[in-house]
This record gives C-alpha cells, sequence and structure tokens, in this order.
C-alpha cells in the first residue's frame, strides 16, 4: 500500500483498527516477546532443582490446594493446577488460533493450507518413528507422542533475533506449522493419553459443550455465558479422564467468530460519529455539557464493540497473559530436572537419547522432506521471498518442542526418573535446534528490508 504521511501512519498505529485487522502480526510480535520470558523461566526451575533450594522446589510444586463448593469440591497439587487448570487457558487460545486461522487465516484457503499442513504432519511423523526405534519395547516406548510438537514462543523469538534477515512469509509458514503442530498435538493426547474413561461425566461434558453449540447459533455474544458453561465443560472433562486441556480447545471452537457490522459499514458509522463529536460543544467546554458529544462516543464505542468479534477480543485479551504468565509458570513448575551426578539409568538413556534424535535429526528431515515431495508434486509451491535454505532453518527451528513436549511427557510417563530423562532430553534438544536453526538462517538469510502486512 501507499506510504503514509508520518503523522497520519503514526495515527493509524493507534487506532483501534489495527488491532481489527492485524492479528496475525501482534500474534507473532507477542510470541516472540515471551520467548525470552520463557527462556527465563526455564533457567530459573534449572536453577531451583539443582540447588539447596531444591527440597523447597519441590515441596511448593506437590503443595495441596483446594476449592470447595457447597457439597462439591475438588483438591490437587499446585503443579496439577498448572497442568491441569492454567494449560487449559493455553489450549484455549491454541483453539481460537485454530478456528480464526481456519475462518480467515493461513489455513483458509485449502491450497494455502495444504504445504504447512503437510509439512506439520512430516515433523510430527518422522520424530515419533525415530523415538520410536529407539525405545521399542522398553519403559520408555509411551513416549513416543513427545518429540511431535514445536514451541511456537521459542521459534519466533529466535526469528525475532534475526530481525530483518528473516521475510515475514516465512515467519507466517513457521506459525501456520506450529499451529497444525499443536492440532496434532492435541489430538494425540486425546486419543493416546487418556485411559479410564468416566462415560457418564464425559457425556455430561459433551451435552454443555452441544448447549454452547446452541448459544452461539441463537447469537448470543456475552462472554460470561461462554466462561460459565466453559468451566463446567472443563469440570466434567476432569471427572471423565479426557485430559482437562482437550476441554479448552472444545470450548474454543464454540466462541463465536462472527462481528455484527462488517468494516466497511463500522467506517462509514465512525466518521459519522466523529463528524457528530467534531461539531458539538467548543475544545475549551467539557464534553459532559454537550449531550451530542456524549452520545458519539456512546456510539462509537458500540460500534467498536460490534465490529469485534467474541474470537478476536478473547484472542487479543489472552494473549499476554498466556505468554507472559501462563506459559512461564509451565516452565517454572516442569522444567526443573535434577542433572543426574552418575548418569542415566538403562531404562532412562534411550528415553534422552530418543527425544534428541527425533527433535534435532527427525523434525528437520520429515518437515524439510514433506515440504519438498509436496513442492515437487506441484501440490502446493513455496511463499513468496522464501528460500530452501531458509526452510532448512525452520526446519531445524521446529526442533524446539519445549512446552508441549513437556506436556506430553508429563502425562506419557509416570516414573519420576523416565520424567527427568525425557525433561533433560528435550532442553538439551530444544537448545540444540535452536542453536542450529538460528546459525543457519543467519547464514543464508541476508540482511533485507522486509515489510509486514500493513506497511
Amino acid at each position: 500500500m501507499t506510504r503514509l504521511p508520518l503523522a497520519l501512519a503514526r495515527h493509524w498505529r493507534e487506532t483501534p483498527l489495527v488491532h481489527v485487522f492485524s492479528p496475525m502480526q501482534r500474534f507473532v510480535q507477542s510470541e516472540a516477546a515471551s520467548g525470552l520470558v520463557l527462556f527465563g523461566a526455564t533457567l530459573a526451575a534449572l536453577v531451583f532443582a539443582n540447588s539447596p533450594l531444591a527440597a523447597s522446589y519441590a515441596a511448593l510444586l506437590h503443595t495441596e490446594i483446594g476449592v470447595a463448593v457447597g457439597p462439591f469440591a475438588l483438591r490437587e497439587s499446585l503443579l496439577h493446577w498448572i497442568n491441569d487448570g492454567l494449560m487449559a487457558l493455553f489450549f484455549f487460545l491454541v483453539g481460537l488460533e485454530l478456528k480464526r486461522e481456519t475462518l480467515v487465516g493461513e489455513l483458509a484457503n485449502l491450497r494455502q493450507a495444504l504445504l504447512p499442513a503437510l509439512a506439520a504432519l512430516g515433523g510430527a511423523v518422522v520424530p515419533a518413528i525415530l523415538y520410536t526405534a529407539l525405545n521399542w519395547g522398553g519403559a520408555g516406548a509411551p513416549g513416543w507422542g513427545v518429540p511431535m510438537a514445536t514451541d511456537i514462543a521459542f521459534a519466533l523469538g529466535v526469528l525475532a533475533i534475526l530481525g530483518s534477515r528473516v521475510p515475514w512469509p516465512l515467519k507466517i509458514f513457521l506459525t501456520a506449522v506450529a499451529v497444525m503442530d499443536d492440532l496434532l498435538a492435541v489430538l494425540v493426547i486425546a486419543l493416546f493419553y487418556t485411559s479410564g474413561l468416566n462415560l457418564v461425566a464425559l457425556g455430561g461434558g459433551l451435552g454443555v459443550l452441544a448447549l454452547l453449540v446452541v448459544v452461539n447459533m441463537l447469537g448470543i455474544r456475552t462472554l460470561v455465558v461462554y466462561a460459565t458453561l466453559g468451566v463446567a465443560v472443563w469440570l466434567a472433562f476432569l471427572a471423565s479422564g479426557v485430559h482437562a486441556t482437550i476441554a479448552g480447545v472444545l470450548v474454543a471452537l464454540t466462541i463465536p467468530a462472527r462481528n455484527r457490522i462488517n468494516p466497511d459499514a463500522f467506517l462509514a458509522q465512525a466518521e459519522g460519529l466523529l463528524a457528530q463529536f467534531r461539531a458539538g460543544c467548543p475544545p475549551d467546554e467539557r464534553m459532559l455539557t454537550d449531550e451530542r458529544q456524549e452520545g458519539a462516543v456512546l456510539a462509537l464505542e458500540a460500534a467498536c464493540e460490534a465490529v469485534q468479534a467474541p474470537l478476536q477480543k478473547l484472542e487479543h485479551l489472552l494473549q499476554p497473559w498466556v505468554a507472559f504468565g501462563v506459559m512461564p509458570i509451565f516452565a517454572l513448575a516442569n522444567a526443573g530436572v535434577t542433572l543426574p551426578a552418575q548418569g542415566l539409568s538403562a531404562e532412562a538413556l534411550p528415553v534422552t537419547l530418543g527425544l534428541v534424535v527425533g527433535l534435532v535429526l527427525g523434525k528437520p528431515i520429515g518437515l524439510i522432506g514433506t515440504t519438498w515431495l509436496v513442492v515437487r508434486l506441484g501440490i502446493a509451491r513455496l511463499p513468496n521471498e522464501v528460500t530452501w535454505w531458509q526452510i532448512v532453518g525452520v526446519g531445524c527451528l521446529a526442533g524446539l518442542g519445549f512446552t508441549m513436549s513437556l506436556f506430553i511427557a508429563t502425562l506419557g510417563f509416570t516414573d519420576a526418573a523416565l520424567i527427568g530423562a525425557a525433561k533433560l532430553g528435550i532442553l538439551i534438544a530444544s537448545l540444540t535446534a535452536g542453536l542450529i536453526g538460528y546459525g543457519i538462517l543467519r547464514l543464508v538469510s541476508p540482511k533485507i528490508q522486509s515489510r509486514s502486512p500493513g506497511d
């Protein structure tokens, strides 16, 4: 688009319309910045777990916390509240992003979505195969799903460090791959890391979900209604044996994605209201003395509310809380692996080795290989401005499996030694993949003036 004058461009960046039309840009910036906070929380967890504070750290995580409402009581350790409760918000945000990307984003067009979708599938299947090959028949076999996911916060954080060397379409491609990775991880958790189903509780949860769908169809947009019913779904899934975080994704899919007025109607209405405001009382008088100005402001507020879909509002509201709150707290609670002084046991070593091989080698082999095959067959083409060497760099960055990998590890293993070995493997693999991906992208990506949408 034509460059705007500086004052007008500054005004554009400050207007609510930027928040309406630039969700992907906000998402990338927020997630990239949170990578630094996530890294700090991970480092703090490692320090706590390998210092004189280790006993206090473990005791805090296993502190029992209960909530009671009348005859109903729920009592869990702090670690379980984080993994089953706070992480439900993370999965809820994942569900919102999946729905938005499917409706209007990178996954809305089938041909456009095929490349990141198939690349994500290849990048998930190959690591699982390599891990299984190294743990076949052993105690670590249940952890095959651990190396399948990509941590978008860390991956985009690395791209942010590279700055203008990375073209915007490459960031979009990595984001789409990571979103599809999250979807695959959710399916894996739901299908393979769920046991002991309570069908009555599950039926109740699905019934409330059906009610949420009806509420959406009736055009109800009050977020309190969705929040109340969403908590009911979470409680039902928690009691059913299906991991409670899956409820977050399913509830997100019921959130309305339609706005009451379209952008053109909003602009026309806003211009009329601004003209009405401008024609009100003189600048030296207070607005409270002019009913026309007060009415224009209230009507403009209602128009801003109507142009935003509830899905959009929730995503914008939750992103900073999840990126700078939920994910660092999860890392602080789960990344605290005690480094073994005597080395790993014979049972634990294949787990660590399988995760390092799966994430560092399997991820790029699966992602790059599938991308090459899809492009070679003419099913899709590389994004504009993106080179094959940049795809190689992104394939390596996809081995940053941190948050989701840690989460699946806590579901796949019950033995403390195996959980520790898995955490160690995830940390080593993520650090190695991040450094390799950064090095490749820095070497093959010249410093350019990369423009993002809206510039």
